[in-house]
């Protein structure tokens, strides 16, 4: 089992000189990156045209097909070593810049992303325009990019390190064995500033907050989450303090399309359309750029905010219990947009094909369970996936042992002649899985119902007389 990491990020002392340095690094760094992918498009497209190529494309999907196409990605040079020595002379004609451990995980970086592409053809890699290349990294820290008495160095530039001296974390975390560094660049109100990360070997320093050896079971929705365990039930909403940006958000898109199209008329149809099949050229006013600048500061915000939300809410979770249990969902499948065109039978009028896409990428519960079961396997554990499809636990009641399909809209169960939350009660069942992950152990929940019933209804009651505002998908 590889060791645990964690990351530290600290911010660095710049002055303006060095920050010129930095950006320079950053985008030769930006040009290399383009050069490797350009290299590896060019060796990818002739390796397809190759006649080896387009008979083993022709077998038949077994291991020997696929041993024969990683000797033909070989042969043609689509492997990371070989993207190595690709990117060698070119580090060497930027050696006063860039070292060749920052060059190789370039060429790293670069082929990862390709080889997501080669595999899977949806995940689009593109070119890396200007300023959107904002990260650097090494190898390890004894040379390259390296920390060193809170100071980095690296090419002959020693920038400080901003560290609080009554940063006990801080100190506590520096006495880990440092893996590799990486340097960032950030845009924060319209500004750069600049940080290390140390990417540590270990475990981060404990702060004060303890964890029981108790189950835990999480129903996490598009954009709530339900927490039950034998003594806590919880139902909120995901990331919340997001919304009001969100607004910002859109009220901003539309003026950035208002003043696209006021600048651009020719680029244009009559009915408002973009033109099609001719080269396009975009001209952009001071104040277009000013209102892009605010736009890509709330894009910033809702990012900080929407981590700081779910590392706290991951912490929260954990303090409950260590035995976490959550449905293994399909985010990704939630995202597309439905297929097939139907009518709505009141209107007459055609049904739109979006679904969770906005609320998945502003509320990000993937993410939530991701950082859940980072915390968890510093304790040495992980988090527990139930099998969605035989589980059924949007279905099931466990009172008559029956299972039951509903329609979205229907966000409350009848358990006993008795109301309960669709979605707690969902987080209950999961909570009482068997071992195997695959089966609901009804005696466990006609053993710990009462005590559900009655947190239920405290948790609910306390929903209804709070002035939160709930969400429709909460039923409240």
């Amino acid at each position: 089992m590889p060791k645990s990491t964690f990351v530290l990020t600290l911010k660095l002392n710049t002055e303006k000189y060095q920050e010129d340095i930095l950006n320079k690094r950053l985008d030769i760094g930006r040009q290399i990156y383009n050069a490797c992918l350009n290299e590896l498009f060019k060796r990818y497209n002739s390796m397809k045209q190759s006649k080896i190529y387009q008979k083993t494309l022709k077998m038949e999907k077994s291991k020997e097909r696929n041993k024969h196409f990683r000797e033909i990605n070989n042969n043609f040079g689509l492997t990371e070593y070989s993207l190595h020595k690709f990117v060698k002379p070119m580090q060497h004609h930027f050696k006063k810049n860039i070292d060749s451990f920052t060059a190789q995980k370039i060429a790293t970086r670069c082929f990862s992303a390709f080889e997501e592409n080669l595999y899977n053809p949806k995940i689009k890699v593109k070119f890396k325009r200007y300023e959107m290349f904002n990260s650097l990294e090494g190898k390890s820290n004894k040379t390259g990019i390296r920390y060193l008495n809170q100071i980095l160095k690296w090419n002959k530039l020693d920038i400080p390190i901003l560290i609080k001296k009554k940063d006990d974390y801080v100190k506590e975390a520096l006495e880990n064995k440092i893996k590799y560094c990486r340097i960032l660049r950030k845009t924060i109100r319209g500004k750069n500033k600049y940080y290390i990360q140390l990417i540590l070997e270990g475990i981060p320093p404990k702060k004060e907050r303890t964890t029981k050896n108790q189950k835990v079971g999480l129903d996490i929705g598009t954009s709530t989450i339900a927490i039950v365990s034998n003594e806590t039930i919880k139902l909120l909403e995901l990331a919340p303090k997001i919304d009001k940006l969100e607004n910002k958000k859109r009220i901003l898109l539309r003026k950035l399309d208002r003043q696209r199209r006021l600048n651009n008329p020719d680029n244009f149809n009559k009915n408002g359309t973009l033109k099609k099949g001719i080269k396009i050229k975009w001209n952009n006013s001071n104040n277009y750029i000013k209102s892009k600048n605010k736009l890509k500061e709330i894009m910033r915000k809702q990012k900080v905010l929407r981590k700081q939300s779910h590392e706290k809410l991951a912490n929260y979770i954990i303090s409950l219990g260590n035995e976490i249990y959550v449905e293994n969902m399909n985010f990704k499948g939630l995202q597309k947009r439905a297929k097939a065109t139907t009518i709505n039978k009141k209107t007459g009028k055609f049904n739109k094909k979006k679904r969770f896409g906005k609320s998945l990428s502003n509320k990000a519960p993937a993410k939530l369970i991701e950082i859940i079961n980072r915390k968890l396997n510093y304790l040495g554990k992980e988090i527990l996936k139930v099998n969605t499809w035989k589980v059924k636990a949007s279905q099931y009641n466990h009172n008559d042992d029956s299972f039951k399909k509903k329609k979205l809209n229907e966000r409350w169960n009848v358990i006993d002649g008795q109301k309960i939350q669709r979605d707690l009660y969902s987080a209950f069942l999961i909570m009482n899985v068997k071992n195997n992950l695959e089966e609901i152990d009804r005696e466990l929940c006609i053993k710990n119902y009462q005590k559900f019933k009655k947190n239920h209804d405290k948790e609910i009651n306390k929903i209804k007389t709070s002035k939160i505002k709930t969400l429709a998908s909460m039923g409240i």
